[in-house]
């Protein structure tokens, strides 16, 4: 996991709003094994160690359904520290009926699935790093079918399922964006990341520390796909987290530079990329 911590940027909670609060909590408390670290009438905030806070769910007022082709969140990914706990939670959602996508990344093994509300969710588990194949400051990845026989091999017999490992954290985001070249510029010249792999056209993935990806962005949802309403469910914001003040400090001044506005709020930078995705610049 030292991909995710300092001194490396990398995606810290993901924020989203939802259409019922009370039917998201059952899901993502039941389904996906987080516990409850805060509770409003309105808001709760997610865990899997008891102490990190990696997803927030809000039930704003008026919410509405998000529109089709729209930029916003493709998913989130939840990153579990062994192979043997994707095999636990591939029982689990056998057990309860739970229909999922998947896919061998080269990278990574990955699981997809929808929260009630179309919420992107992956949760995978990465191979070692000596692995992964490296030519010219570019990862492969590719998106090959996952050896279900394999992986299920790994599962602890009699261990059964207890929810999220203490170990997970959040592995990535993944971005609908209007135009990718835009999206390139923001995060790269203006975040400091770098590009990691070119996926075709019209998706690409950027990380610190030669990580696979912290980030993907994508134009699946179409070239000049806009911003959903503020009152849509969705992606409300997602947070970065920086080693220091210092770089956090860099990343303000560079976006800046590229004519991004920063605002502060209650000692948070926050900024908003060219596509709409908001984004907390947190130390």
């Amino acid at each position: 996991m030292d991909f995710h911590r300092e001194p490396n940027t990398f995606v810290g909670n993901v924020k989203l709003k939802v259409a019922n609060l009370e039917r998201s909590l059952q899901f993502y408390q039941q389904i996906i094994g987080f516990n409850v670290l805060e509770r409003t009438k309105t808001t709760a905030v997610l865990t899997a160690d008891g102490k990190t806070d990696l997803v927030t769910i809000e039930q704003p007022a008026n919410v509405e359904p998000k529109q089709g082709r729209t930029t916003g969140l493709y998913h989130f990914a939840l990153l579990l520290p062994q192979r043997s706990d994707l095999a636990d939670i591939v029982n689990h959602f056998v057990q309860n009926g739970i229909q999922i996508g998947s896919s061998d990344h080269l990278v990574s093994e990955a699981l997809y699935l929808s929260d009630p509300d179309g919420n992107g969710i992956e949760i995978y588990v990465d191979r070692v790093p000596s692995e992964w194949d490296w030519n010219n400051g570019e990862v492969a990845m590719a998106v090959d079918p996952l050896d279900f026989a394999d992986l299920l091999s790994t599962s602890k017999e009699g261990k059964g399922w207890n929810g999220l490992p203490v170990g997970t954290v959040m592995g990535h985001i993944h971005l609908h964006v209007s135009q990718l070249k835009q999206a390139e510029e923001f995060y790269t010249k203006g975040l400091g990341f770098n590009v990691v792999n070119r996926f075709g056209t019209q998706a690409l993935f950027i990380s610190t520390g030669n990580y696979h990806h912290h980030i993907g962005l994508n134009t699946w949802a179409g070239v000049g796909a806009p911003t959903p309403p503020v009152t849509s469910t969705g992606l409300g914001s997602f947070t970065l987290v920086f080693p220091n003040e210092e770089s956090r400090g860099r990343v303000v001044a560079n976006l800046k530079a590229i004519g991004s506005s920063v605002m502060e709020e209650n000692d948070l930078f926050v900024t908003v990329d060219p596509s709409g995705n908001r984004i907390n610049l947190q130390v």
